[in-house]
Formats: C-alpha cells, structure tokens, sequence
C-alpha cells in the first residue's frame, strides 16, 4: 500500500517535471537530416522527434513566419508544417530542384534551378504566378514591393515589383535588369536598401541600392585563388551595424567592410571558409570551411577582427546556428551524426546531442509572443 502511493507520488513528480520543462521551452531546434529525407526535432537539449518523408534534404532550408514553419527540399517541393505539432500541413512541387525562397505576408516565392524559374505561391502554397527566366535562380530576397534575385546562368540581377503593393494576392512584374554584373552569381544578402550578392568567377561582390536602384562592384583583394569545393554562402548573419562580413571566394580569407562597403582588412583563416555566422550580440563570428578543414570551425572576435577560438570535430561540420537565449552555439558534424553544443562563455564543448542521421542545417523556432 505505502509502496504503491509512493510509486504513484514520484510518477506524479516525474509527469510534473516533464510538463514543466516543456511548458518552459522556448527554443525548439530542426535539424535537416541530410540523407533520410527527415527532419530532427531537438527539444531541452534532446532529440524528441524525426520528421519523416520531407523529400531529398540533400540541400533542405527551413524558415519560419508568424508561426508557420516551411521548408523546401532538393528535389522541388515546398511543404508547410506547424512547428508546434510538428506536422505537415500542406506541400507543393515548383520543379525538379529549388534552392531558395522567401516568405512574406501574402505569398511564398521559391526560386528554382531545374525549371529555371521563380514560382509564387499564397502562403497555403497554392500557385499564384510563375516567372520564368531562363536560368537557375539564386540569392532571392524581398525589399518592400520589390522580389530581388540572381540569374547564375544569365548574370544578371531581377527586380520585380508588386503591382498589388502588397495587397491580397501579388501580381509581380520586371521592373529593372542588372546585366552582365558578375560570372555566376551564387548567393545573396540583403541589409537595409542594399542587396549584395557574390560570384563564383569574378574577382568583386556585387550591390544594389535598391531605393536608388543603382548598381556598383566591390573588387575583392584575392590572392592565389584555389579551386572552390563548397561555394560560401551569403546571409543577413554576416552583417552586424559596423561591419559587413563577405567570406572569399577560393582564398583562405574572410573580408571586412564598413556597412558603406569601404575595405577594412582581410582576416586570414585555417581555410576556405563557407559560412560566417554572426553572434546575436554580434560579437563574435563563427566560420565553417570546406576541403581539408571541413572539421573545424574558428570564432573570429569581431571588436579586435582576429580569431580567438579554433575547434575541431570528428566529422565534417556542415552549419552552426547561435541560439538567442542560451550561451550556445549548435554545430552540426555530419560524419558523427550528432550536433555538438559549444557554451560561448567559457568557449568550451558543453555536450553533443546523438542520434541525429547525417545532420546539415540547423534552424531554431522560437515560439512569438
């Protein structure tokens, strides 16, 4: 009898305990699971959940808007699931391969590389609008009533306005053409009115001041390039108030710019970098590299502008994301099929969260308020 009151009184405890911390939750973090087509779900420091049947996560991205998580795949789906639940809601196919999109109040625009277009979707990814470009299509982003993306195979920069100026369902038309701006554009970021996009052969970055609609080049002081295995990607997390972060093209170096694009200095790294990933307090940046320094990563201070830290894992690291709310820094190493967590006060390996398949991105859903 006492026996079983006592048992039931620490299940009791335990269920307490359980709700708690998940009442208590805020960060909830997916991660792409490379080659299952799954989605690992990552609650109070421990996999909770596969989201299974996501199509080819080779190259996945997850973005979340007002409470709505999406997703797109390698192989041209778009799907819509509720991070809560965890849940597919809905998914669309654009084409036979997507690589990037953007998400705004209206509608879902997903930039193609098979079709060689730009789809438009509502927000339930129903197809609203599709533009074609003859060309694989990077880097895109919005700016007001404006849908900004790169045309690799045309180098070529598109500007589309709204004609809805962003009321109920969008009605995109070509409104300005950069041509000719850079060899293969590969990604872009965007900070205030400046759209700044790279090249994979063209020794410059790219920026368009998109109230002025004015284009200018940045020449890049590069040094023997070396052939590129991974192409280093562009993201608002590279631009803090001071400085502009640009990770080079085939050089072992990471470039400083002031936020008006004047050189500052090249930080020299272990190797070609891929990601540079800015600190929420901007402190800090951590940089990822391909080839040979696949496993490591350095943290650059970004007051003194050198390299403070220098980690290496068991595996090739293939992202980091810094959480907003805990002195984390998540990496996912690939080989080891586990996501290393690096406590950013004291700059060690705090713990590593196992069972995760042949982990890539790492995005972290926070719920709103």
């Amino acid at each position: 009898m006492i026996r079983n009151r006592l048992t039931g009184l620490i299940t009791a405890a335990l269920l307490s305990a359980t709700i708690i911390t998940s009442v208590n939750a805020k960060e909830k973090i997916f991660v792409v699971e490379r080659e299952s087509s799954s989605v690992a779900v990552i609650e109070n420091g421990l996999p909770r959940n596969h989201m299974q049947n996501m199509h080819n996560m080779n190259h996945g991205v997850i973005k979340f808007y007002k409470g709505d998580g999406y997703l797109i795949s390698r192989d041209g789906y778009i799907v819509r699931f509720n991070p809560r639940t965890e849940k597919k809601l809905q998914e669309y196919k654009t084409s036979k391969s997507a690589i990037g999109f953007v998400i705004n109040e209206n509608y879902v625009a997903v930039a193609n590389y098979d079709d060689k277009s730009v789809d438009i979707l509502s927000r339930d990814l129903k197809p609203l609008q599709k533009l074609k470009t003859g060309s694989r299509n990077v880097g895109i982003k919005i700016y007001k009533n404006y849908l900004i993306f790169s045309e690799m195979d045309n180098d070529t920069i598109a500007i589309y306005e709204d004609k809805n100026k962003g009321k109920g369902k969008p009605n995109f038309k070509l409104y300005k053409e950069f041509k000719n701006v850079g060899v293969m554009p590969f990604d872009a970021m965007i900070k205030g009115d400046k759209y700044i996009n790279g090249f994979f052969q063209s020794p410059w970055f790219g920026v368009v001041d998109l109230d002025t609609m004015k284009f200018e080049k940045i020449q890049l002081k590069l040094g023997d390039r070396k052939p590129v295995l991974k192409v280093p990607h562009f993201g608002f997390w590279s631009i803090s108030d001071s400085n502009v972060f640009i990770p080079a093209v085939g050089d072992n170096k990471v470039f400083v710019y002031t936020p008006d694009f004047k050189f500052i200095k090249a930080i020299e790294t272990e190797g070609m970098p891929v990601f540079t990933s800015l600190s929420p307090d901007k402190k800090y940046l951590a940089v990822t590299f391909s080839g040979k320094k696949f496993p490591v990563i350095q943290i650059i201070d970004t007051k003194t502008l050198k390299v403070i830290k220098r980690f290496k894992f068991d595996g090739k690291v293939l992202h980091v994301r810094w959480s907003s709310e805990k002195p984390n820094l998540y990496v996912s190493v690939n080989d080891a099929n586990k996501v290393a967590v690096l406590n950013t006060k004291g700059w060690w390996l705090n713990r590593e969260i196992l069972t995760i398949k042949k982990p890539s991105g790492i995005f972290i859903f926070k719920e709103e308020k």
